[in-house]
């Protein structure tokens, strides 16, 4: 776990400086909403899920999770290695965007799950795959 705890904060801190990224939500980021709960119940680390949305919606999410490849595209999240998920594409594509955000999702947001690669691995997957956005 705590491989994947710090993967995950680096790849959250890669998301968020990156300019093709619109928002990203880890707890373990200090200006996150959940912050302080992760550090009083999570010894301060915000898991190895984080969900991060980019401009263009269900499109640029979707073209993102199509150039991944080390990244696995899996809908279910927890694994020692790498997965990513674009709900609104996959497991929620019959919902408009509407009925998205009335199931607590949007359009843009791409889900992943991080695992026990290499972070310079795993940051090089996220950079080619965003240059597709």
């Amino acid at each position: 776990m705590e491989r994947i705890n710090a993967n995950a904060l680096a790849v959250a801190q890669f998301l968020k400086s990156h300019a093709k990224v619109a928002w990203v939500r880890y707890a373990g980021l200090v200006d996150d909403p959940e912050h302080t709960a992760a550090q009083r119940y999570l010894r301060g680390h915000g898991s190895g899920v984080l969900p991060f949305g980019l401009p263009g919606g269900r499109e640029a999410g979707a073209r993102v999770l199509d150039a991944l490849k080390l990244f696995t595209r899996l809908v279910n999240m927890g694994d020692e290695k790498s997965l990513a998920t674009h709900p609104a594409s996959t497991t929620h594509r019959q919902l408009d965007a509407a009925e998205l955000a009335k199931a607590g999702g949007s359009e843009d947001t791409v889900r992943l799950s991080i695992g026990i690669e290499h972070i310079g691995d795993l940051r090089a997957d996220l950079e080619q795959a965003l240059a597709n956005a």
